[in-house]
């Protein structure tokens, strides 16, 4: 991992902003217009899908995907102008967030800037034309780093950012050499040693299709070498496969406490459920019961949580990367007042610093955490059970959640269909 990673950043709680479908001006400024809702619910991070103008040449749909870049020093002027963006930033500075951009350096647009002026820095397949290296983009061409002008151009572009956001999101980072990255952190580090850097990892399955075919693609632990969060999608889907099958849910715990001893110690993991590639969690769960469950479970876990614009709405459908597809915003579903208060207990530094720990993985969900005197006990009945045993003394306690109070008898605690945190002092652990 980056050595200068500060792991307070699993104390955070992401948001990612889709700004086309976040408001009917489909602008930054609606995005500005939000920044209040945002920022009370706790949110320490605003992720911004790319802002950049988006290629015309074989568009997907209407509106084409936000990461088919014609410009990556220009603005989409759909979504307002370089100014207004600046002042998104601004304004959510002024709330104490920072606001996070998507770098998008595997290809650009068919008809960017870089292809009508540098047509020799792009990948050619045996024909000579513009073609990916993996799969059949229609609306993209990668490009080449074999080139070193593309890396010095590519670091230029991170050298303007720099110093007007606070965290680069890159997309398909392990696509990508390694020693680009390391050699871009390093000279960005020189203009802003703050910026957090995300790389959107890949699954392993794919991982290994791809060597196995020749390509280079990098695993989390050497991304960690650059960056100081990754996804977690080494582990995506084991969750699906839970969701789908409950006596799946032992192996989906077993492979998150496993990330502990396979990473660095100051290894830092996106908890993220759903995202724009990503169906949302809500259409995976039973009923709004599993989903209150699997959130709270999702900023217990070690490393900073994720929402996705709608989530906080309990919003069923993704909304498309290629067309106008406004998020059903629909306040009687909000669960907003329950993220702000999970998001203040995620500040605690014992999420940042302390000792995370599996203790129960059949039907329910049993974790600690223990820094100095502090121990916290986190309980997700995601199966329906009535009763689980608890690291803890009897005695009567308090769910962190909703000011419940809780009995713990002969070890156990009886359950209902409320998530339960309870934070107390280690005299407490049996």
């Amino acid at each position: 991992m980056a050595r200068q990673t500060n792991t307070e950043i699993r104390s955070y709680t992401f948001y990612q902003v889709f700004p086309r479908q976040h408001s009917k001006s489909h602008d930054f400024i609606g995005v500005i217009k939000d920044l209040d809702r945002i920022h009370a619910m706790g949110v320490d991070v605003l992720y911004v899908l790319p802002v950049h103008p988006i290629g015309e040449q074989a568009r997907k749909g209407q509106q084409g995907s936000p990461y088919s870049i014609v410009d990556y020093l220009e603005i989409h002027p759909g979504l307002g102008t370089y100014e207004d963006f600046i002042l998104l930033i601004d304004e959510a500075h002024k709330r104490g967030m920072k606001v996070m951009m998507d770098i998008v350096f595997n290809h650009t647009s068919r008809d960017s800037k870089l292809v009508k002026e540098k047509p020799d820095w792009f990948y050619k397949n045996d024909k000579g034309e513009f073609a990916n290296r993996i799969g059949d983009w229609s609306d993209i061409t990668d490009l080449d780093f074999k080139k070193r002008d593309v890396w010095n151009y590519l670091i230029d572009v991170l050298k303007f950012w720099a110093s007007k956001v606070d965290g680069f999101r890159c997309d398909v980072a392990p696509l990508l050499p390694l020693d680009f990255w390391m050699e871009a952190r390093k000279k960005i580090d020189l203009i802003n040693s703050n910026l957090i850097w995300l790389s959107e990892s890949v699954e392993p399955g794919f991982i290994k299709y791809l060597r196995d075919h020749g390509y280079e693609c990098y695993s989390d632990s050497e991304m960690y070498q650059a960056f100081d969060v990754c996804y977690d999608y080494d582990i995506f889907s084991y969750m699906n496969e839970y969701l789908k099958n409950p006596n799946k849910l032992s192996r989906w715990l077993e492979e998150i406490a496993r990330q502990d001893v396979i990473y660095p110690n100051n290894y830092i993991k996106l908890r993220s459920f759903e995202n724009h590639d990503q169906e949302r969690l809500r259409s995976k769960v039973r009923d709004h019961a599993h989903f209150m469950q699997m959130m709270a479970l999702m900023f217990f876990l070690k490393g900073p949580a994720f929402i996705y614009a709608g989530q906080e709405h309990e919003i069923f459908e993704k909304p498309s990367l290629f067309e106008i597809d406004l998020i059903p915003w629909n306040s009687e579903n909000s669960i907003e007042v329950f993220i702000k208060r999970l998001s203040s207990l995620k500040k605690q530094p014992i999420f940042s610093f302390g000792n995370f720990n599996l203790i129960h993985s059949v039907n329910v969900a049993v974790m600690s955490y223990a820094y100095q005197n502090q121990f916290l006990v986190g309980i997700f009945n995601l199966e329906c059970a009535t009763s689980v045993e608890v690291p803890l003394i009897d005695g009567n306690y308090t769910n962190f959640i909703n000011d419940e109070d809780i009995v713990v008898e002969h070890g156990k605690i009886e359950l209902n269909n409320q998530p339960i945190i309870i934070d107390t002092l280690k005299e407490h652990i049996k």
